[in-house]
Order: structure tokens, then C-alpha cells, then sequence
């Protein structure tokens, strides 16, 4: 390598998203006299904000955009440096930047997060929403549209088809059900009145049953319509960059042209076969394309269901991939099968002297019965407060046990204005055939489940003003036998908090 060392420092971060400004903050407390160095591509940084503990593994918090300077007038011996990395050499200990400078440093952490999958590379016809930029990109498109194929069925994709009006959307989902990242089938179906609905229907319980869910036939679709006046307005925030979080569409007006509010018509169980424009399709040989209302738009997607839709553009919303690409060339990084960065359980990879955390990373040490890895903000922040104090465990010589909030998976995030709380295995991740299913469902205005395994729970999804997050939370943490209770657990005229308190 033969660019000299600009400076050297003793810790180095390499990402201003959550979980790398959560690192820089935690080293920075704990050790104030080290050099730190914050290498960031953006001008701003995502800082944690209202950040409150709702329980024991719960947390809430905003995110904001800032200036990176909030972060140096905090820390004094912090150096923000504004470039992308170009490579990482973890022989020389060495980063190179996009502007050809170099860094050197004893320790290094990297949380470049997550890119966006695209459908297709290069197409001026497929968006991807990823971070404030393309979502403002997204906005401005969207105010021509008439129609648009949503492909995805993660966070993003499900507030951005409730948030869109005045244009149609056709929302096609690879899963059996929408938002299958979070929730099941039955949750979906709570879910789905808030799509063509006005105004709240008035409350009935519904029964509390175990249930079986009836699975749409694969290739089905559903149509939903719905007239709403009131928007909120205000301008929304401009950057590059780093993730979007549940909020991101706040201050954002998503209209397009048409007069009707709502019209979503979902496509399950299928994928994007293959994306074309007008031209490609006049002159395509197999003139066989089931065309669905046929007109003429500038981009037809075809999907894997034989149904070919045209639309003004197509929103790829399909989650992400770790972003490893500039530090993996002539290093020896082990890597996950999801592609992220492997991480032990005090966030170090295979390279000696660097961590990494967030979405970039993927925990590869032995989980938690109760925890999963989710490329979540939550575990973004818990992920890069932890690494920093790894690091400065190390520079310090002290022991550091893994942290409490990898006993338990839990968040809180709000989906088509419900609020939405989840805890451990809540779809029964990896718990094979025997476990059962409890459930309590007040159309338009709850949604209880929670998963019992050998009649302990391990799992719930919380939808609405519940109130049982801190409950279940115990329960499925002191492993409690549930058994005598049965279905009782959730009858509604039981106050099961005094049972358990």
C-alpha cells in the first residue's frame, strides 16, 4: 500500500447511521481520552432521539437527522471524516477513503448497513425506497402517476401502499400474506380492513379460537377501495444514505393523480418475472402476455403468476443486503449465508481488531432460544451500543458478558396506524409442528397472539392499545407453565396482570 498514513486513531467507525453514531457515542463516554474517528459518506448522521426504555427489553425511540458537527461539539476528541471508504487493508490496520486519504487505527467498527435489493440494476423505471433520498424521489414520481406495482413485503412496502393516494397500486407479495416478515396470516387479515377503510368500524370481539388460516389459493388477488379526505402535511427531511425507519413517510404528501383515494389490488404469492417497456413489448415476439386492463404505460411488469401488469413505475421494496462490498477486497472476512459480515458474540469478525454492527453484520454466535436477528433499527442500536462497549471492554482489559437484549427479540413499530408489538418467536420461528396458537382478535381494534410451546410462551404479536407488552414479556421470559390456564389466558374480562404480577 503505498499511500502514507494521514493520521493514525485508536478507534475508527466506519457509517453514520444508527448503529455507528450509537458506537461512537458509547466509546466516546466510555473512554474520552481515546482518538476516535467517525468516517461517514453523508454530511448528516442518524441520531437516536426520545429514546425511552418501555421495559425490560422494549425500547422506544425517534430518529433523526444531523449535522455530523452535533456529534464533534459533544465529543472533542472525535474527528468526523466526510468520504465514502474506498478499501480496508486489515494487514496495515489501514482505511483508504474515496478521496484517496488514509487512515490508519488500532480498532475499527464497521456499520456500512444495508443496501437495497434491487429488481433490476439501472432501470430509470424501478425505485428503490431505501433512505430519505429515494423516498422523496419516490414522492416526486409519484405526484404523475396513475399506477404503480409495489414488489415487497417487509416494513416499507406495507406503510407505503396504506400512506399512497390517488393512484392505484398493485402490491404483489412473494408470501401467502402480507407483512410476512412480522406477522402471519391472521394478523394480515386484521390488518387489511384499514386498507378500504373510511372510518373505524365500530368494535366487536371476534372469538378467541386456535386457529388454522384459510390460505389464499396461490395467484389470487384482492382489491380493496377506499375514499379518505384528510392528509397530514410539511416538508420532508433531505439526505443520503442511511435507512429509512417506520416513520419515514411523516411530512411526506404521497398523492398521485387520480381522484380516488385508496385502490390496492394484491397479487400473493408471486415474484417479478420480468420487467419491459412499451417498445420491448410491441415488438416482443411471444404476443401471449395476459395483459390486465390493458392502456398504454411507459413500464409493464410481468409476474410469475402469468398476470402482466402496465404502470407508470414499479417500487422495489424488497428488503436488503449487507453492504460489504468496499471492505472485502484482500481481506479474509468470514461471511454469513445472508451475506453479512460474521460476528461473535462481542461483535468481532474474522479480521483481528474489526467489529461490526447493524445491518452489515450477521450474529453468528449461539441465540438465544427467544431471539432472532432482524435488520431492524431497534437492533441496529442495540447492536452498535454493544460493539462500542466490546471495544472498549478490550482497550480496557475488562470482561463483558452478552448483552441482556439478545435474551429476547421484542419490538415496537406502528403499521397502518396500529400500534405493533412483538416479542420472541411471535411467528413461530423455527419451532417446528408443536407449538400452538392462542389468539384474540377485536376487529378495528386489537390483535392478540401468543405462541405457547410445550405450554410455556415464546412468542406474541401485539396489535392496538393491548396493554399486555410488560405482561407477556415476563412470562415469556421467566419461562413460566401456562397449562392451567388454558384459553383463559386471554379472555378480555380477566385482568390477567393481576395473575402474574
Amino acid at each position: 500500500m503505498a499511500n502514507k498514513k494521514e493520521k493514525t486513531f485508536k478507534l475508527v467507525i466506519v457509517g453514520g447511521g444508527i448503529a455507528g453514531v450509537t458506537c461512537v457515542e458509547q466509546l466516546s463516554s466510555q473512554i474520552p481520552s481515546a482518538d476516535v474517528a467517525l468516517i461517514t459518506a453523508g454530511p448528516h448522521i442518524k441520531a437516536v432521539t426520545n429514546y425511552k426504555q418501555v421495559s425490560k427489553t422494549l425500547e422506544e425511540f425517534d430518529v433523526e437527522e444531523r449535522p455530523s458537527s452535533v456529534l464533534e461539539e459533544k465529543f472533542p476528541n472525535l474527528t468526523v471524516i466526510h468520504s465514502a471508504v474506498k478499501s480496508l487493508h486489515t494487514q496495515s490496520h489501514s482505511v483508504e477513503t474515496a478521496d484517496g486519504r488514509v487512515f490508519g487505527y488500532e480498532k475499527l467498527c464497521i456499520c456500512s448497513g444495508g443496501r437495497p435489493k434491487l429488481l433490476t440494476q439501472d432501470n430509470p423505471y424501478v425505485l428503490g425506497i431505501r433512505d430519505t433520498d429515494s423516498a422523496q424521489e419516490f414522492q416526486k414520481r409519484l405526484s404523475q402517476a396513475k399506477r404503480i406495482v409495489v414488489v415487497g413485503n417487509g416494513g416499507i412496502a406495507l406503510e407505503l401502499v396504506y400512506e399512497v393516494e390517488g393512484c392505484e397500486v398493485i402490491w404483489a407479495v412473494k408470501d401467502k400474506a402480507i407483512g410476512n416478515t412480522f406477522f402471519d396470516a391472521g394478523a394480515a387479515q386484521f390488518l387489511i380492513p384499514a386498507l378500504e377503510a373510511d372510518k373505524p368500524e365500530s368494535a366487536a370481539p371476534c372469538k378467541r379460537t386456535r386457529y388454522t388460516t384459510e390460505e389464499p389459493a396461490p395467484a389470487a388477488s384482492q382489491t380493496f377501495t377506499a375514499d379518505r379526505n384528510s392528509r397530514r402535511h410539511g416538508s420532508g427531511p433531505t439526505e443520503a444514505g442511511s435507512a429509512l425507519g417506520p416513520d419515514w413517510h411523516e411530512g411526506i404528501v404521497l398523492r398521485g393523480t387520480e381522484q380516488v383515494s385508496r385502490r390496492v389490488s394484491l397479487e400473493y404469492q408471486c415474484e417479478v418475472e420480468k420487467i419491459f417497456t412499451s417498445e420491448e413489448l410491441l415488438n416482443s415476439p411471444q404476443q401471449t402476455l395476459r395483459l390486465e386492463n390493458v392502456g398504454s404505460w411507459p413500464v409493464y411488469v410481468q409476474l410469475t403468476n402469468g398476470k402482466t401488469f402496465g404502470c407508470d413505475f414499479v417500487v422495489s421494496a424488497t428488503g436488503v443486503v449487507p453492504n460489504t462490498e468496499p471492505f472485502l477486497n484482500g481481506n479474509n472476512f468470514a461471511l454469513a449465508d445472508d451475506g453479512g459480515l460474521h460476528v461473535d458474540d462481542h461483535m468481532m469478525t474474522s479480521e483481528p481488531d474489526v467489529y461490526a454492527a447493524g445491518d452489515v453484520c450477521t450474529a453468528c454466535w449461539e441465540h438465544s432460544p427467544l431471539w432472532q436477528q432482524m435488520r431492524l433499527w431497534t437492533q441496529a442500536r442495540q447492536m452498535g451500543w454493544y460493539a462500542g462497549r466490546c471495544m472498549a471492554a478490550n482497550v480496557l482489559s475488562e470482561p463483558i458478558e452478552l448483552d441482556f437484549c439478545f435474551e429476547l427479540f421484542s419490538h415496537i413499530t406502528k403499521f397502518f396506524n396500529y400500534k405493533v408489538v412483538l416479542l420472541g418467536k411471535f411467528n413461530g420461528q423455527g419451532l417446528g409442528p408443536d407449538h400452538e396458537l392462542l389468539l384474540r382478535c377485536t376487529k378495528g381494534q386489537e390483535y392478540v397472539k401468543v405462541v405457547l410451546s410445550g405450554g410455556r410462551m415464546v412468542g406474541a404479536v401485539l396489535i392496538g392499545e393491548t396493554d399486555l407488552e410488560e405482561t407477556f414479556e415476563n412470562l415469556i421470559l421467566n419461562q413460566m407453565d401456562l397449562t392451567p390456564y388454558g384459553e383463559e389466558l386471554l379472555n378480555p374480562d380477566i385482568d390477567i396482570e393481576d395473575y402474574f404480577d
